[in-house]
């Protein structure tokens, strides 16, 4: 659609410039006003009875009522004629504009140039042509070149009055498109809508108005419009590298390389497509959905990768939340509480930050495209049609996929791993439902066993990688041979295998749950759900026979317990309860030497007492292993306090965790300590009543396993009475405190239904135990 410019009065070529020409805003324009001294100040006796003249004039025009603008194909009659010339037609207004339109504001293409003649009539603000018209950001803020310096007054000057008149009906339709060009972007409003203007040119007329007005801050675009364009460009640049980051960052920091930022994500193409096809206001709220979903997924894919190194496994929506607090106390405990603070602090501002800028990264793409529109729609179909050549041959680039659909699997993983976790729970009601010895007599429970002092020990962090891993190997195997020449001088034998934890780099209480309760309890809300149930545990049928005093010696535990009375424990011994007032060594409030040697004092070293079934948790190993502890004599523990000296010998947590071979070290070293000072303890005091069962409850994190997707841990029963390791003869485990290679893996919560039947439980008829 084009749109002719009235005709305007041609100035006198002899004429000069009239000192007296008021500029657009109404005020008296001036060139020579530095150059006036002393009387020239003032305004003479001709100017001031123009003036009045003029604000004569001009009150009884404010006086007129408004005249309607004539319908289409209507022809409006000439103006009356002014001082200089014939009659011409009326040039467009601000009185002419919309109701709630607003005047151009300077440096747009309604201000009136500089040297115009006072009673020329004023050109139209912008001269729409029939193609797509540049904004002013696009030209660094200046004014489009009017009809005169194109060469368009001169031809104008000499068309044929008849040719005026038939122009003349288009001038209305000019001045509507000419508020529709000054009023404000988002104004919804606007007359190029209501007389049915595509939208798609509507959208890009109202982008390019809102990108003229924005002056910037003091006006800095106006005055460096190379550098506002610099930084136009820039941040579009900035915006669409993070939305294509987000879609196609793994989630894993062992799948990032330099090829995997190199890719082509269908989503992108998808998401263009969509902004390209909708209606302004929809497009800006998708813009601004969609900027949430990307920030929120760019968030939980950082805490995939956060939990990967720890858990090996990816964040989980249902039951994970509850982690985080667990995760600022260990923040806390490794750190301090300054630590805590300035990481909780800075993981909120780093969640505020990502949203917004995901969100004014959208916003700003969808504006782009809106401008640009023509060559938005071609670049997407380009694009669109590579991806679909590239997936289809299957192109790659260092062995990584280009054409990749990878963001929109990874939702749909997620929302499977909701549904997933949403239904567990009566899955795993089921499997708690099933116990083979849940009708057994007590008399029958665990009667090759009467007599002993039984403790299930665990051991924090023991995992398969200390044992087979070339770097940690060989000096954790010199210590369990020095472990079992120990025991053996003392007469004890061991036999050794391997148990699947459900978990890997932390989540203790759940691998413990698992081997006591004899179901699969692999996360929070199974372990609420067991806890609360009446699901017998290992321990609680040694309760259950009456036979044995249960006690917990469990020094991690620093708070209320309230689990405690599930597992069937007649007392429990915290890290307050066991007469230590050394120091803590990171996470570890109590080092392992002391507890075993407490829970000598208190319980193992009573005279003329019950037997003892002690479920006994040993923290020394317990993630971030700096620092550790050092066996020392055990007459020099006393109330704990040489630990201090100890730990101030130690190393210091913030620096090891700088490298990874470090952090391996040292926990090699602490799992050296917790073993020592088991063997130990069993060689000073163990008797021919002790029965220990020791294993470790996960595998440690992934900076010390290396990747390693086992979750395999060690498990040893140690005793000085042959006939209790004859019972599990056919088990087929190792001789020693080593579990060789081959030996036999089960899943941990196999145990306790095999342990049980193995020490002369026999299984009533209520069905045998679930699996997991």
């Amino acid at each position: 659609m084009s749109h002719h410019t009235p005709p305007r009065q041609l100035p006198d070529a002899d004429a000069g410039p009239d000192p007296d020409a008021t500029a657009t805003d109404g005020t008296r324009e001036d060139s020579g006003a530095g150059e006036r001294t002393g009387a020239d100040t003032g305004p003479g006796p001709r100017e001031r009875a123009e003036e009045t003249a003029g604000a004569e004039e001009r009150g009884a025009a404010a006086a007129k009522p408004a005249v309607p603008h004539p319908a289409d194909g209507e022809p409006t009659g000439p103006h009356p004629a002014t001082d200089d010339g014939p009659a011409v037609p009326r040039p467009a207004t601000a009185a002419d504009q919309p109701t709630g339109s607003r005047p151009a504001a300077d440096g747009l293409t309604g201000e009136r140039p500089a040297d115009a003649e006072p009673n020329s009539p004023q050109p139209a603000a912008v001269e729409e042509s029939d193609g797509p018209q540049p904004s002013g950001d696009h030209h660094g803020g200046t004014e489009p070149a009017d009809a005169e310096s194109t060469g368009a007054g001169p031809a104008a000057a000499g068309e044929d009055a008849d040719a005026r008149s038939a122009e003349e009906p288009a001038a209305p339709e000019a001045a509507s498109d000419d508020a529709a060009v000054s009023r404000p972007a988002g104004d919804d409003s606007a007359p190029g809508a209501a007389a049915g203007q595509p939208v798609d040119t509507a959208s890009a007329v109202e982008a390019d108005a809102a990108s003229a007005v924005r002056p910037g801050w003091f006006g800095w675009r106006r005055r460096y419009p190379r550098a506002a364009r610099a930084v136009r460009v820039g941040t579009t640049v900035l915006a669409g590298a993070l939305v294509v980051t987000i879609l196609i960052v793994p989630n894993r920091l062992d799948w990032m390389s330099v090829q995997a930022f190199f890719r082509l994500p269908v989503e992108a193409v998808f998401l263009t497509a969509v902004l390209l096809v909708l209606p302004p206001r929809a497009r800006r709220i998708t813009a601004g959905g969609l900027g949430v979903l990307l920030g929120l997924s760019a968030i939980l894919k950082c805490l995939d990768m956060g939990f990967r190194q720890t858990l090996a496994r990816p964040f989980d929506l249902v039951f994970d939340w509850v982690l985080l607090s667990d995760g600022a106390d260990w923040v806390k405990d490794s750190f301090g509480r300054s630590g805590e603070v300035l990481a909780v602090v800075g993981v909120i501002v780093l969640v505020i930050a990502v949203l917004a800028l995901s969100v004014l990264a959208m916003t700003r793409l969808a504006n782009v495209l809106a401008r640009h529109r023509t060559g938005a729609v071609r670049a997407t179909l380009v694009l669109g049609v590579a991806w679909v050549v590239c997936f289809t041959l299957g192109v790659q680039n260092g062995g990584v996929t280009i054409a990749t659909k990878g963001y929109a699997q990874y939702l749909s993983n997620r929302v499977q791993y909701v549904r997933d976790g949403l239904g567990d729970a009566d899955v795993y009601k089921k499997q708690m439902a099933a116990d083979a010895f849940a009708k057994t007599p007590s008399d029958q429970l665990l009667t090759g066993l009467r007599g002993k002092d039984v403790m299930l020990t665990f051991i924090e962090s023991y995992g398969r990688v200390a044992i087979d891993d070339p770097s940690m190997g060989p000096e954790v195997d010199a210590t369990l041979k020095e472990g079992e020449a120990r025991l053996k001088g003392a007469g004890f034998e061991a036999r050794s295998g391997w148990l699947k934890s459900p978990v890997t780099g932390a989540g203790s209480w759940l691998a413990h749950s698992t081997f006591l309760s004899g179901t699969w309890v692999k996360n929070q809300q199974r372990y609420r759900s067991l806890t609360t149930s009446d699901r017998a545990t290992l321990t609680s049928y040694f309760q259950k026979t009456g036979a044995w005093r249960t006690v917990g010696i469990v020094p991690g535990v620093r708070k209320s317990w309230p689990e405690g009375k599930y597992f069937g424990l007649d007392h429990i011994y915290d890290s307050t309860h066991l007469g230590y007032q050394g120091p803590y060594f990171s996470w570890t409030p109590v080092p392992d030497q002391f507890s075993l040697e407490s829970f000598q004092k208190l319980e193992h070293g009573k005279k003329d007492r019950d037997p003892i079934m002690a479920e006994i948790i040993l923290a020394s190993s317990h993630n971030p292993w700096s620092p550790i502890a050092h066996t020392i004599d055990w007459n020099d523990l006393g109330d704990g306090k040489i630990f201090y000296k100890i730990k101030k010998e130690g190393t210091n947590p913030t620096e090891v965790w700088k490298s990874s071979k470090r952090v391996r070290t040292e926990y090699r070293k602490a799992i050296q300590y917790s073993l020592d000072s088991l063997t130990q303890w069993v060689q000073r005091y163990g008797d021919d009543d002790t029965v220990l069962v020791f294993l470790g409850d996960h595998q440690p994190v992934p900076t010390v396993t290396g990747g390693s997707t086992s979750k395999d841990v060690p498990v040893t029963i140690v005793a000085r009475d042959p006939k209790v390791l004859d019972r599990i003869s056919d088990w087929s485990w190792t001789p020693g405190l080593k579990p060789a290679a081959n030996a036999p893996e089960w899943p941990m919560n196999k145990f306790r239904d095999r342990f049980m039947t193995a020490y002369g439980s026999n299984p009533g008829t209520a069905g045998s135990t679930a699996s997991h």
